[in-house]
């Protein structure tokens, strides 16, 4: 579709670009995606805002019945967002993409300079809304193509019903010199410049953290750590920047311990200013790595870090073990610094470690709660439920309070990462990284998963004062839980609550004694039998409660023996367990038994009744069982002679580790 609107033409369909000066910076919006060496400068926008389908009573309904997902109805459409600026849109976030028309009017005007399909803000085949700007993974859609207007911007979508969205902006004051979305040679050039910036996950990009024509060199350290000491891999008395961070190799910070600390100090203060357990600020989640992000995370057996630092008069970066056993770590480092300092309108550069075990009932997980003048630019969160085989706690909302208004309220844990749809395969069911976000794993057995986002564009910039939450519920925060955090950001005058780690055995990761596998959802089948059986699973109501289960139907033997079905479980840790399963007893079921390497553990478990019924917790036997993944057998080895079949319907598997 073409759209001719004010003698500016788009063949494509979407008119767009414009010579947009946010944050009184005197640099266009657009190009700020790309230089990141603005990232330290302190915001001059007047508000940070947020549109969003959360539910405003407070309960669940964050966009499934598209009851809160418009600000107001209009002859033909629903309006998504209706915003006085001059300001800029920088994100637009959903998991239920459509293909209704989707209009942009900027500044009053009667007629849209951008008129596209919904989905097609995200499929990467409508200038300038193209990959690696926009795109999808782990159940979510996304765009970061910025959007500014100099009036005002609405967001119509002509459907009757429309369902999750997100969209952050940013105010700025009157006198910013913006301007609208409008086509033109350097604004196509600076997108072409960000596409190419984004699509250098994992590389070194320290070159684009560093300001124009800044002396750059280079510090290489290479040394070891022993137990219980401290190494500095660099100190400077001259004003400047770092501009890069790589440490290796990544296996030095692995493991569960969270006993090697990373210490960054600006300018002679005795608070370090970045403060975490090593690998959790580098992106590792339980004890490896897990984030290839732009800015952060590990590539190519190195961890990396290109958020710029800037200084006045000195900076010193320190690693710590505080741990008095183990083999001395060899370590690689290399700082990249350039002979620029910090300037007045830039802040410092802060990194937050905080863990919640177990969090609140009634209240939600604290990010980072702080007053002064900065910007939040990041932050990673992991998340263990303290139930096994449930992680509901990740239908809570993030929400954030800047100078005393809230003004980000989400829909869903999963959301606020860009993702969508947890524990539903083929979307938020497993670990990815994208430039921006990702998630750090999932793993509905353990109740364990996490994400992260980088704010670059969008960042929460507060005048006087932040508090960034999350919930660990779909309501209410009843579900405790074990949540662990590092928050990134730039402050002029440092946080002003305590940031001290709590004692090392207080920060090790807690895997679950108890882990809880559902068959009948997404748990991975290995094998089944090879001839005569059948697989399905299955959903009946038992009493008064929906079950839901994996069958399995046998006819006649199996060629190798006894008929069978197996599946890969992920234990946290190698260790003895103890097997019980939970299944449903009938006149059609078969006694089962646990194998391991065609050997009989335990004794069968006749699953015969007169009448469908769930079983108890059966205890089928013991297994030594390695971290990670491994193969358990169940055969189906006899029936019980009043039984009319020879089936298994399996509820929950169960692996309690022996103490």
């Amino acid at each position: 579709m073409s759209l001719i609107n004010r003698n500016y033409l788009w063949a494509v369909g979407v008119i767009g670009s414009f010579l947009a000066v946010a944050n009184g910076e005197g640099v266009p919006a657009v190009e700020q995606l790309h230089r990141l060496d603005l990232l330290p400068r302190l915001k001059q926008s007047i508000r940070v805002g947020f549109v969003s389908s959360y539910d405003r009573t407070g309960g669940n309904d964050d966009g499934f019945s598209g009851k809160y997902s418009f600000v107001r109805k209009e002859a033909g459409g629903l309006v998504l967002a209706d915003l006085k600026g001059p300001g800029v849109i920088h994100r637009i976030w959903t998991p239920t993409p459509t293909d209704d028309e989707t209009e942009f009017y900027f500044d009053g005007e009667s007629s849209p300079r951008i008129r596209l399909k919904f989905r097609d803000l995200f499929t990467g085949t409508q200038p300038p809304f193209l990959p690696p700007l926009v795109g999808s993974a782990g159940g979510g859609y996304y765009s970061y193509v910025p959007l500014p207007f100099r009036k005002s911007v609405k967001v119509l979508v002509r459907a009757e019903k429309f369902q999750f969205y997100q969209i952050n902006y940013s105010i700025y004051p009157d006198s910013t010199d913006l301007a609208t979305f409008t086509p033109d040679k350097n604004y196509l050039g600076n997108i072409e410049r960000a596409r190419k910036l984004y699509s250098s996950t994992g590389q070194d990009i320290h070159s684009y953290s560093t300001p124009e024509g800044a002396s750059l060199r280079r510090h290489t350290r290479s040394d070891v750590l022993n137990p219980g000491q401290s190494l500095t891999l660099f100190e400077t008395k001259q004003p400047g920047r770092i501009v890069g961070l790589e440490l290796g190799p990544a296996s030095l910070l692995s493991g569960k311990g969270r006993d090697i600390t990373l210490k960054i100090y600006w300018d002679g203060d005795n608070q370090p200013a970045v403060l975490a357990p090593a690998g959790d600020f580098f992106g590792y989640a339980w004890g490896e790595p897990a984030v290839r992000s732009l800015m952060l995370g590990t590539a190519a057996n190195r961890n990396y870090v290109y958020f710029p630092m800037p200084f006045d008069r000195s900076a010193k970066i320190e690693l710590v073990s505080e741990t008095n056993a183990g083999a001395p770590i060899e370590v690689q480092a290399q700082v990249f610094t350039a002979d620029v300092p910090r300037s007045r309108d830039e802040g410092r550069f802060y990194a937050i470690w905080r863990r919640e075990n177990p969090t609140t009932e009634g209240r939600p997980f604290t990010y980072i709660e702080t007053r002064g003048r900065g910007h939040i630019v990041g932050s990673i969160l992991q998340a263990q439920g303290i139930e096994p085989g449930n992680t509901f706690f990740f239908e809570g909302d993030e929400q954030v309070t800047i100078d005393g208004e809230l003004s980000i309220h989400g829909t869903g844990s999963e959301d606020s990462f860009n993702g969508g749809w947890y524990d539903v395969p083929g979307r938020w069911d497993g670990r990815f990284s994208l430039p921006w976000s990702g998630c750090l794993d999932y793993k509905k057995p353990l109740g364990r998963t996490g994400g992260y986002r980088f704010l670059l564009a969008d960042a929460y910039s507060f005048e006087k004062s932040i508090l960034f939450t999350i919930e660990h519920a779909p309501t209410g925060n009843k579900m405790p839980t074990d949540y662990a955090a590092v928050t990134y950001l730039y402050s002029e005058n440092g946080p002003t609550f305590d940031f001290t780690l709590p004692r090392v055995v207080d920060r090790r990761v807690t895997d679950p004694a108890r882990v809880v596998f559902t068959p009948g959802w997404n748990v991975p089948i290995h094998s089944f039998s090879i001839q005569n059986a059948s697989l399905a699973k299955k959903t009946v109501k038992v009493g008064k409660e929906e079950v839901r289960f994996l069958s399995l139907r046998t006819e006649k033997e199996d060629m190798f023996g006894a008929h069978h079905v197996s599946l890969v479980c992920d234990l946290p840790a190698a260790g003895r367990y103890t097997v019980r399963i939970e299944a449903l007893q009938g006149p059609e079921q078969g006694s089962v038994q646990l194998f391991e390497n065609d050997r009989p553990i335990g004794t069968p478990a006749d699953l015969y009744a007169a009448e469908r019924k769930k079983s108890e917790l059966l205890p089928l036997g013991a297994l030594e069982l390695e971290e990670g993944k491994n193969v358990v057998f169940f055969k189906l080895v006899g029936r019980n002679p009043l039984a009319g079949g020879l089936g298994l319907d399996l509820i929950r598997v169960v692996f309690e580790k022996a103490r």
